[in-house]
């Protein structure tokens, strides 16, 4: 998920702790805030996974984001480098033991968050290098943050621990709807794929950019890749997606051109996207990640490698446009409504 929900849940989580720590006492408004300080930081360190980088290898962020730091067998580890590094600066406010603990408070959840999401999440290491992806939020959705930020506001401020609580209690609440709304979608899906006489597999639903109301479906069929969207409201809507050749190991060898290093790194980036890859014919040299896209119908991957030309290194680039049409679209299967016929 996005860092900012990441240190509200850290943060959120380090004031509960702190507040059944000194249960039945007053918990001073400084030792609030520093119990908060710390979840944060220990919920943001595991992203530090990202400074892992090669300018030989485009790939290797990839490799190792969300990797042995989102672990849930390192956790404790973390912890402790979070409170390591917090220590010099925090030792005349809190023991160290207190430290460690608002530490694991903060780290725990990290993970656990960003499996909830579509990325995929090496919460098994080193006993399995499974990746979890629950899909059951958008990486970003301002109503869930909102849910954890405000009461951890009013527990700041006020001391107000009853509203910490219900926002813990309602942020969990709202992973149960994103199950819920999932089953639905699922259930639309092979439905669908079943009207169309194909036999789905690799069936995946997602919740669309910021929002549980709007999901994308993908499934493949014969070798190609099928993506539609579903509103899910009070009733369900179906807007036709698009389709689109997967790019099996014949069509990586032909984008390889016979270069060795192109086609183990095309390899790598299947491994990456679960097999679903692409070619986008309007971007020459690109092999793309069909799970994600700007628009929720679309096959226009918002990230994928590509080279400059033979001989390459192979880089990873990223293309988040998003258009006034598309922009206008989205809102529309976002409310339900009917997409205009000019798209």
């Amino acid at each position: 998920m996005d860092i900012l929900t990441h240190a509200v849940m850290g943060a959120a989580l380090a004031s509960g702790v702190a507040s059944l720590r000194h249960r039945g006492q007053e918990l001073a408004l400084a030792s609030r805030r520093s119990a908060a300080i710390v979840g944060a930081a220990a919920g943001l360190l595991p992203d530090a996974d990202a400074l892992i980088q090669s300018g030989k290898d485009a790939l290797l962020v990839l490799d190792y984001h969300r990797h042995f730091t989102h672990a849930l067998a390192f956790v404790p580890i973390g912890a402790l480098i979070a409170a390591l590094l917090l220590w010099p600066l925090l030792r005349r406010r809190m023991g160290f033991g207190a430290l460690y603990l608002y530490a694991l408070a903060g780290y725990l959840p990290h993970p656990l968050l960003d499996a909830c999401t579509s990325y995929g999440t090496h919460l098994w290491l080193p006993f399995s290098e499974r990746r979890e992806a629950w899909n059951l939020i958008a990486v970003v959705d301002p109503l869930f943050t909102l849910l954890l930020a405000l009461p951890l506001f009013l527990f700041l401020r006020r001391g107000d621990s009853q509203a910490l609580r219900w926002g813990l209690v309602l942020g969990l609440a709202y992973f149960g709807l994103g199950f819920f709304q999932q089953q639905r979608a699922q259930t639309a899906a092979t439905e669908l794929a079943q009207a169309r006489g194909h036999q789905a597999t690799q069936l995946s639903v997602k919740p669309s950019m910021a929002n549980l109301v709007l999901w994308r479906s993908l499934y493949v069929h014969e070798g190609r890749v099928q993506v539609d969207a579903f509103h899910l409201g009070s009733s369900l809507r179906h807007y036709p997606g698009a389709s689109a050749p997967l790019l099996d190991a014949a069509g990586a060898r032909q984008v390889a051109a016979g270069e060795a290093r192109r086609l183990q790194d095309i390899e790598r980036f299947r491994v990456f996207s679960d097999g679903f890859l692409v070619v986008d014919p309007r971007r020459p040299g690109f092999v793309g990640d069909a799970r994600y896209a700007m628009q929720p119908t679309a096959i226009a991957p918002i990230w994928g490698i590509a080279w400059r030309g033979a001989g390459a290194a192979t880089e990873f680039v990223s293309h988040h446009d998003f258009s006034p049409a598309m922009r206008r679209d989205f809102f529309a299967m976002l409310r339900g409504r009917e997409l205009s016929a000019t798209r």
